[in-house]
């Protein structure tokens, strides 16, 4: 037979504590602060450059593809064309945009939020 245990006397919860959400007013006043508009500006700056170069170089692919069949049909050694390398290039380009994204935020962004947050977390 089993047998329940009793429920857990105030004060002796056991389980980890919620911490504290805030408000919608507390996230629109740190929205409009200095602190979150540079943290904005940071990842912006970085973001929206990188994703214009990219969608730019692929769509330089696509393009040659489609009107530049003689040109990518070269072949560079064996078989493997101009074609191959470019396809092979979006692959890595992806992977390094990746790559320096990761390193951008754990430089740059991350310490900045981590502030933002410590200050929200501190006013509850």
């Amino acid at each position: 037979m089993a047998t329940e245990a009793p429920p857990p006397q105030s004060g002796t919860d056991t389980s980890p504590a919620q911490p504290a959400q805030p408000t919608t007013n507390q996230f629109a006043e740190v929205q409009q602060s200095a602190e979150f508009g540079e943290l904005r500006r940071a990842h912006r700056s970085f973001a929206f450059p990188l994703t214009i170069g990219f969608i730019a170089w692929y769509l330089l692919y696509v393009l040659l593809s489609n009107y530049a069949g003689d040109f990518m049909g070269i072949k560079l050694f064996g078989n493997i064309n101009v074609a191959l390398v470019f396809g092979l290039a979006q692959f890595l380009t992806t992977f390094l945009i990746a790559w320096f994204y990761s390193r951008h935020a754990t430089r740059t962004l991350d310490p900045k939020a981590a502030v933002i947050k410590s200050r929200m977390e501190a006013d509850l």
